[in-house]
């Protein structure tokens, strides 16, 4: 069970949004935390095990972390693992659900979000980075915002 989700209409279709959410490197364009993704020569593309390192960002903060594509289902589902070294991070997943009445292209995206830092790491980082629950409820509210904004002006088209 994530620690945290929303939801939110998108006027495009679910295909769509699933292709801008997996393009990975434009991560930061939605995201207000990230800065940018980068794939791993060895592992390039969202395809389940894919790899690669996030770059990210809170005031003057930066750091990078690690991650792994865990579910690639076009249209469904898009989900990863993130970590710094051996130490588990959190598990990030996107949800999409199919057309709405009288609107063909509408999907809803469903973002989520689970901590799976050791209690010990969330004490440790909190004085640098602060609440991640609170962080990542404006942090998650604007991912989608923005998510919906590109995808809608995009009229639909991957």
């Amino acid at each position: 069970m994530p620690d945290l989700s929303e939801s939110i209409t998108v006027s495009a279709p679910a295909s769509a949004v699933y292709d801008l959410v997996s393009d990975l490197p434009r991560m930061g364009e939605w995201s207000p935390e990230c800065t940018r993704v980068t794939w791993s020569s060895r592992t390039p593309g969202p395809a389940v095990g894919a790899r690669f390192v996030g770059h990210n960002r809170v005031g003057a903060v930066r750091w990078f972390t690690f991650g792994r594509v865990v579910d690639a289902v076009p249209g469904q589902r898009f989900s990863f693992s993130i970590h710094f070294g051996p130490i588990p991070v959190s598990d990030w997943s996107y949800d999409f659900t199919g057309a709405f009445a009288g609107a063909e292209a509408g999907c809803e995206v469903t973002e989520s979000w689970t901590d799976r830092r050791p209690a010990v790491f969330r004490l440790l980082f909190r004085p640098f980075f602060g609440d991640r629950t609170a962080r990542n409820v404006e942090g998650i509210h604007t991912t989608l915002q923005r998510l919906k904004s590109a995808a809608e002006a995009a009229g639909g088209a991957g």
